[in-house]
């Protein structure tokens, strides 16, 4: 008989990574980092809670076995400005390659960093995505 696996949050396990990887980095453009895997829906030009690091996992990838799985992760940065806007995308992104764990087995870049502005805001922001290698759990 087969062992009943799943898949845990991987979104949620990639914030946590950047969130506890993040506290206390000697960069400044790392200082106050929010991670968070939803927009905040208070933030305007105003009030733009900076610098803010949004993660989401945008597609599963076709796997072959409950033995592990794929998936797309996106991270997008807000930031002052379009240079630590990338810098930090570019640190997160090198947080996520380095790291392996209970979740997250293993990830490698796909595509970015990639400079825009914030449509709603006007706010400067850089985006990435991964692929990340997904570790099963027991059930």
């Amino acid at each position: 008989m087969k062992p009943l696996t799943a898949f845990p949050d991987v979104q949620a396990a990639a914030a946590r990574v950047l969130r506890e990887a993040l506290a206390g980095r000697p960069e400044p453009h790392a200082a106050g980092a929010t991670v968070g895997t939803r927009v905040p829906t208070d933030r305007s030009p105003e009030t733009p809670r900076l610098p803010y690091v949004l993660v989401r996992k945008d597609s599963d990838l076709p796997h072959s076995s409950m033995a592990n799985s794929r998936c797309t992760l996106r991270c997008t940065v807000w930031h002052v400005d379009e240079d630590q806007a990338h810098d930090l995308a570019m640190l997160c992104q090198g947080l996520w390659i380095v790291h392996s764990g209970d979740v997250i087995r293993g990830v490698r870049p796909a595509t970015g960093p990639l400079p825009a502005v914030d449509p709603d805001t006007g706010i400067d922001l850089s985006t990435f995505t991964v692929l990340a290698n997904v570790r099963p759990v027991l059930l």
